[in-house]
């Protein structure tokens, strides 16, 4: 079949007809002679392609259409869109090259002795046993229900209904409460529930901000921010750095810099982002700064948003203060605060993936509802969850336990890393320990801190995670998560740690 291209319009100019017409005409069938006269001959048949196995069809030449696609698709690849080479192309941090080669050799105290020991992740193994123990009593019940008449296996893989996920909502709503220890009420029409606490904040990321905006976050601040936030939603991220010699406390006046440097760089500033309690430091933000914080999103018309998702996991004398505390009993704008919950943490039940947003403002709860299509919950997730977090008297003998037992490995922890010299901020909150091997640098910078990572990782096998992939600017700052370890594994990791300090120093 010949295809006729018509080039008039590619070369129409000011010779009119003969410019115009002939010459491309002309051109376009001597390109036909020249193709026809040059192109090669078909391979001969083979004898499995012999006219015993095939039709004859005289005068007709065949040829392998899979060889001509073949050598079509060699030509040059098919591309990807603009998005997904981004993606591709853009660099890991330090925090996922650590998790990465933990995933590659992961330790084991029988099976594995050798490997790297995981302090680069915020998992809670400490308190499964009681989780353990609550399944196996109630799995069948929580799934199937007691005669197995609605809860039948056809509900538990059929499309949920919005009722089985408002009774959900319920019981979240009762939980948090709990976690709060009855400070709170929450509002079950007011939660949002998602697949996971990274999509129920890249969510808040499409919501409040266009690509391009920026979110302040005081730093150091949690390293998965950085994807969890900026990969998909183009939200910028601006550092506001808090400091040692302040405990590093967060100050309004950095904000204040903060955001007067971004504007002055022509970016638009969205939302005030931070954590509490503080992943990585372990630290509370008091009822004032809760305060101030507040103070400052309205002056600015901002939006705040309070990632709690460690609320729960309490070990210190210190008492947690939710933000949506002081908007029940303060004049604030409800609308303009947005808070982060989910069970990873507080539950242990990270595989489960099940995050919270809880919000008064109307839009983000419409649009966020919408966006969960894409980050739903199994069916059989809220079934065991809706047992599980109704069951009270588990739900608060376990929180009391788990913080006891947080207590004591954190004391362990930072006991061990004492006797190596090295000091540790005091947490009081969460599954790690803010370690200062500022003294075993061997320069005092960003590359020396990276130095040293390298070293734990790679001659002591301990992944651990630097203070500078969490953008805190001063230099040997650590997050050494502790809670995934048992006790017997303390001398193991203390023993690693303290030969390559040792031989830091030494060098």
């Amino acid at each position: 079949m010949r295809i006729v291209v018509p080039l008039q319009g590619i070369v129409q100019g000011r010779g009119g007809l003969i410019l115009g017409s002939l010459i491309p005409c002309a051109l376009f069938y001597f390109l036909q002679f020249y193709l026809k006269r040059n192109r090669s001959s078909p391979p001969p048949l083979s004898p499995s392609e012999s006219s015993t196995d095939l039709p004859k069809a005289a005068g007709i030449s065949r040829s392998s259409s899979r060889n001509i696609l073949s050598n079509r698709g060699s030509i040059r690849p098919v591309p990807v869109s603009s998005r997904a080479t981004t993606i591709v192309r853009s660099s890991d941090s330090i925090y996922y090259i650590g998790l990465k080669k933990v995933s590659e050799n992961p330790y084991h105290s029988s099976s594995n002795p050798e490997g790297i020991m995981q302090l680069g992740l915020a998992d809670n193994k400490l308190s499964l046993d009681l989780i353990e123990d609550w399944l196996v009593a109630n799995l069948q019940k929580s799934l199937l229900g007691e005669k197995r008449g609605d809860l039948s296996i056809s509900g538990l893989v059929s499309y949920e209904t919005s009722a089985g996920l408002m009774d959900l909502k319920i019981a979240m709503a009762g939980f948090m409460g709990q976690v709060m220890q009855g400070s709170v009420s929450f509002n079950p029409s007011q939660i949002i529930l998602t697949a996971g606490s990274t999509p129920a904040i890249e969510a808040l990321g499409f919501c409040l901000g266009d690509p391009g905006d920026a979110f302040l976050v005081p730093s150091p601040y949690y390293p998965g921010f950085d994807r969890d936030i900026k990969l998909r939603t183009g939200i910028e991220l601006i550092p506001v750095p808090c400091r040692s010699t302040d405990s590093f406390n967060l100050s309004i006046a950095a904000l204040e810099r903060g955001y007067e440097q971004a504007r002055k760089r022509g970016i638009k500033v969205r939302a005030v982002l931070f954590s509490n309690p503080s992943n990585p430091l372990g630290n509370l933000m008091d009822r004032k700064t809760l305060y101030d914080l507040l103070n400052f999103v309205t002056e600015r018309n901002l939006h705040l948003i309070s990632d709690e998702i460690f609320a729960g996991s309490i070990y210190g004398t210190e008492g947690f203060v939710s933000v949506a505390e002081l908007l029940d009993t303060e004049d604030f704008d409800k609308s303009r605060v947005h808070i982060v919950y989910g069970l990873s943490k507080d539950l242990s039940l990270a595989g489960l993936r099940v995050g919270v947003i809880y919000s008064c403002n109307a839009n983000v709860l419409a649009a966020t509802s919408k966006l969960t299509r894409f980050c739903e919950i199994s069916t059989p997730t809220r079934r065991l969850l809706i047992s599980m977090l109704s069951d009270t008297k588990f739900m608060n003998e376990y929180l009391q336990i788990n913080r006891k037992r947080l207590g004591k490995m954190f004391a362990l922890f930072a006991e061990g890393l004492n006797q190596l010299g090295v000091e540790c901020f005091k947490s009081s909150a969460g599954f790690y320990c803010w370690a200062d091997m500022s003294k075993f640098l061997r320069s005092y910078s960003e590359r020396g801190e990276l130095v040293l990572w390298e070293s734990l990782l790679n001659s002591g096998k301990v992944n651990i995670t630097p203070g500078s992939s969490c953008h805190c600017i001063e230099p040997g700052w650590f997050r050494c998560c502790f809670a995934a370890l048992i006790e017997s594994d303390i001398p193991v990791v203390m023993k690693r740690i303290g030969e390559v300090l040792r031989s830091h120093k030494a060098g």
